[in-house]
């Protein structure tokens, strides 16, 4: 666990930084087929060009942050997340793959001091719904773009809207599972209403604000066991998961597997659809020129 200076987010980065980022980090090829579907909408949306600097908001094991790198030659993508077993999955990978203008540093997005104006792009695939405080968050991301710089996320949209809750939700006869769609609070689905997010990006100074729905299927596992495991393991799984007993765990499980095979497509792979909202909004003012090479 990192120190907490200049970390408010203090629940998520002991989070991240325990068993949930442990997780993720170990998993992180798998949480990329669950979500990149969405890294070329995102991309795109982001608009960057070659020589742009992009900060990529809790980035995870960095595959976003490696793609804008990919996209921007002669420019430059910072990966920024409070996860530190994710970012040293991240610098890995980027060492690996041989990407000198990628780089990754440990922080709290809604406090960090980043430089003024010192990005054209910033993007974030899932990484912006867990802000304690999202308008300060925002608008502090929002200074560190240049003027006519332009933000692009992709966050779920509606629970109902989601394959995966509706396969946890199938064994609320087993387990506690409540309500995951809860909005309003730092969260998964804290930025499911659209006219939150306007209104919060709206506040945090950022102008011509769009939010389109957006759909990808995500693959989840091979065969429905192994989709039911993996979905288990992940937080809110483990969560329901260490609040029964053994012959419960046992039948949800079971339930689960069952549920999943009405997904399983002709070679066996578990493919589910998430729904979210692709969001773009710019900082005000026009560019000041073209990004320096």
């Amino acid at each position: 666990m990192p120190h907490t200076a200049g970390i408010v987010n203090t629940e998520q980065a002991q989070a991240w930084n325990g068993s949930e980022g442990a997780h993720w980090a170990r998993h992180q090829d798998r949480w990329n087929a669950v979500n990149e579907g969405f890294d070329a909408p995102l991309l795109y949306a982001a608009a960057i060009t070659a020589h742009h600097r992009t900060l990529d908001l809790g980035c995870g094991a960095g595959q976003t942050t490696r793609l804008a790198a990919l996209r921007a030659p002669h420019g430059h993508a910072l990966g920024l997340d409070l996860s530190g077993p994710m970012l040293a999955q991240a610098r890995a990978r980027a060492a690996q793959e041989g990407l000198t203008n990628a780089s990754f540093q440990q922080g709290d997005a809604q406090v960090h001091r980043f430089a003024a104006g010192a990005f054209d792009a910033a993007i974030s695939r899932y990484g912006v719904m867990f802000f304690a405080d999202p308008v300060a968050a925002f608008a502090n991301i929002g200074r560190a773009l240049r003027p006519g710089g332009r933000l692009a996320f992709v966050c779920p949209a509606d629970a109902a809207l989601n394959d995966w809750v509706g396969a946890m939700a199938s064994l609320r006869d087993l387990l506690p599972v409540g309500d995951f769609g809860r909005t309003g609070s730092p969260g998964m689905f804290s930025l499911a209403a659209p006219d939150r997010l306007r209104d919060v990006l709206t506040a945090a100074g950022f102008t011509a604000v769009t939010v389109d729905r957006a759909q990808a299927y995500g693959t989840w596992g091979h065969g429905a066991a192994d989709a039911a495991q993996f979905l288990l393991a992940t937080g809110p799984g483990r969560y329901l998961m260490e609040r029964a007993d053994d012959t419960v765990r046992s039948r949800a499980r079971h339930a689960l597997t069952q549920h999943l095979r009405g997904h399983e497509t002709a070679d066996g792979t578990v493919r589910l659809l998430s729904t979210s909202w692709l969001v773009t909004a710019d900082r005000p003012g026009a560019p000041a020129g073209p990004a320096p090479a």
